[in-house]
């Protein structure tokens, strides 16, 4: 009976479509993070063993909360000079060419005015009337003391002695405004750097500050009526600034005076320190982001306006280790290096990296520890060789 029962429970099992419960799966044992189950190994002897270069990953300070904004060099706004033609005329002569080297005071255009003509005229015709208004002030002076005189000894009335003061005041007067107008001239004519009452001079537009000529807009012979139209523009370049835009999320910690790390993309394996001149007043209300200057010593002329350029600043730092951006390889999405397990055997390791800190090295994040040896060239040959798949 027991066994006949046990044989009408199973046809009433299939009669019902159910089959006996699989087995469990095994699940695959997870592989340890960060490595590869491949290995390479290359043969002692075989030539590319020559290709590739082993170091030990070193520790560097790496900035933390680092504020990173793209940049432009600018010319310091303080120290550029548009020059323009004090008088309108022909110009005689340039005496620069593009890209020189000038020093404040130099000597850049000789321009012939008829301006010039005419201020000297004027200094004549200004020298004549103080001439004459001394003259008349010394006759004045000797009516009022003649009748001065007469009135003492009863000679004149009073009135005559109060008509010969009033005139002796009137030509006072009349030296003072002689003597004004003559100074005049002479200043205007000083200020043109021209000798007074000398004709035939030209004027000689002179270098405002010491710098670079940028631009000329001029040549000899050419007539030049417009007073406000630049000759030339000369910048000095000893200091430059590079503008960057902040975004305002992190612009709280940057303020002026503080340093700052600069890299340019013309020297991309060096680092500069500026110091921050001006955090501008206002947000760009398109991008959000607030404009930064910042200033960069440029004695030595490297550094050319219009390059790009990037800020760096942080607060804090932290160890960290430090491999050469050639020992990272980019393969499925990920980073990774080849660690060094014996000579001629390599293993790739993946690693989570940061942002370069300067000079082509690269902060690991995770993934190796400072001293461990990895392949600083090379690295392509060896994932062209299965290790990056």
């Amino acid at each position: 009976m027991r066994w006949a029962a046990a044989a009408l429970a199973g046809l009433c099992a299939l009669g019902c479509g159910r089959a006996p419960d699989p087995a469990p799966l095994r699940e695959a044992a997870p592989r340890p993070a960060g490595t590869n189950s491949s290995r390479i190994r290359i043969p002692p002897g075989s030539p590319k063993l020559v290709h590739i270069r082993v170091e030990a990953a070193t520790t560097a300070l790496v900035p933390q909360d680092e504020v990173v904004a793209p940049g432009k060099v600018q010319i310091n706004p303080n120290r550029i000079a548009r020059v323009v033609p004090p008088v309108g005329g022909r110009v005689a002569a340039v005496e620069v060419r593009l890209g020189d080297a000038v020093e404040q005071g130099q000597a850049l255009v000789r321009i012939e005015s008829p301006d010039i003509e005419a201020a000297m005229s004027d200094c004549l015709k200004a020298d004549a009337a103080e001439s004459e208004s001394r003259a008349a002030l010394r006759k004045a002076q000797a009516d009022f003391d003649r009748v001065n005189d007469l009135y003492r000894y009863g000679a004149i009335a009073k009135k005559e002695v109060v008509n010969a003061e009033a005139e002796l005041a009137r030509a006072q007067a009349a030296l003072k405004d002689a003597s004004a107008a003559r100074e005049q001239t002479r200043r205007k004519l000083g200020m043109l750097g021209l000798k007074p009452c000398d004709f035939g001079q030209q004027v000689v537009v002179r270098a405002p500050i010491s710098g670079k000529v940028l631009e000329i807009n001029v040549t000899p012979g050419e007539f030049r009526n417009d007073t406000s139209a630049p000759l030339m523009t000369i910048a000095d370049l000893s200091t430059v600034w590079v503008a960057s835009d902040v975004p305002e999320s992190v612009i709280r910690w940057i303020d002026p005076g503080e340093r700052v790390r600069i890299e340019l993309a013309a020297y991309p394996d060096e680092v500069f320190e500026g110091r921050v001149m001006r955090v501008a007043d206002t947000v760009d209300p398109r991008t959000r982001t607030v404009e930064v200057q910042t200033e960069l010593d440029n004695r030595r002329g490297r550094f050319r306006p219009e390059m790009f350029a990037k800020i760096r600043h942080a607060h804090e730092s932290r160890p960290l280790p430090v491999v050469p951006a050639s020992a990272v390889v980019q393969a499925q999405g990920r980073s990774w290096v080849y660690v060094e397990l014996a000579p001629g055997e390599f293993e790739r390791v993946r690693v989570e990296t940061g942002e370069p800190v300067g000079r082509g090295r690269i902060p690991v994040l995770a993934g190796v520890p400072a001293g461990t040896r990895v392949v600083v060239e090379g690295a392509i040959l060896l994932a062209n060789s299965g290790g990056a798949r």
